[in-house]
């Protein structure tokens, strides 16, 4: 199974996701425990493509897993089974306090209001995957997007950022310009780290917290799996500094 074809602004050329899938699947964040996720999601693993200086510029996919209908993904970072749950964050003590704000995306975006397109950017869903360095980064292009050039790029690098920190809006439409995924998990691998990543979460899924409320259901976000993070359930790139591995054979 590939990856989703995209154009040149990095847009799926496959339609939307099935509506009925997203109002089914869930993911349940337990209280000190793994991700429990519902309705059979889909679940793969995909490596995020850097060049020789680090910035990122594509995604290969490496594995699909066989799922049961529902099942429970490590949040603590220690699982033997990994990605699966294994009871590890019984055994180690784990503390997985949720402490992300569940306060609307765009109550706390900063606006970038360039010539061609609008980005907006909530700094702290950061997962520092790198694709938004290219081409002097995309803020920068935003501010130039009056040049074709800078704002297909600008387009393309805020569609690859998977935790959703960098949307990209059509000025004459006032609509973001996303990726349409299919409801579907992926485990983040990055060897030009040697790291592995968070869990990449897309498709319009719920996300559901220990104390039974709802954190804003997006297009894509990141889930800490690496158990470090100070944004949990969402990832804040602290698997980087924590030399996360789960001991895929893409960071051997």
């Amino acid at each position: 199974m590939g990856n989703e074809k995209k154009n040149s602004t990095g847009k799926s050329k496959k339609n939307s996701t099935k509506k009925s899938k997203k109002s089914e699947g869930k993911i349940k964040v337990s209280k000190d425990g793994p991700y429990i996720v519902s309705c059979k999601i889909p679940l793969s693993k995909e490596i995020i493509i850097a060049d020789s200086e680090g910035s990122s510029y594509g995604w290969k996919k490496e594995e699909t897993y066989s799922i049961a209908e529902t099942y429970s993904l490590c949040r603590c970072g220690k699982s033997g089974d990994k990605p699966f749950c294994d009871n590890a964050h019984k055994r180690t003590n784990f503390k997985g306090t949720e402490t992300a704000r569940k306060e609307k995306y765009l109550n706390r975006a900063e606006v970038i209001d360039g010539p061609g397109i609008k980005l907006t950017d909530v700094e702290n869903l950061c997962a520092v995957a790198r694709f938004c360095h290219l081409g002097g980064g995309t803020w920068d292009l935003t501010e130039k997007s009056d040049d074709p050039k800078a704002k297909e790029l600008a387009i393309k690098e805020a569609c690859n950022c998977p935790s959703g920190r960098l949307v990209v809006w059509d000025k004459k439409t006032n609509k973001p310009m996303e990726t349409k995924f299919e409801p579907s998990i992926v485990l983040l691998e990055d060897p030009s780290e040697g790291v592995s990543g968070p869990i990449w979460v897309r498709g319009e899924i719920r996300i559901e917290s220990a104390d039974g409320k709802e954190y804003e259901v997006r297009n894509r976000v990141t889930l800490c799996r690496c158990g470090k993070s100070k944004n949990k359930p969402f990832c804040d790139g602290t698997h980087i500094s924590a030399k996360f591995n789960d001991g895929d054979k893409s960071l051997r």
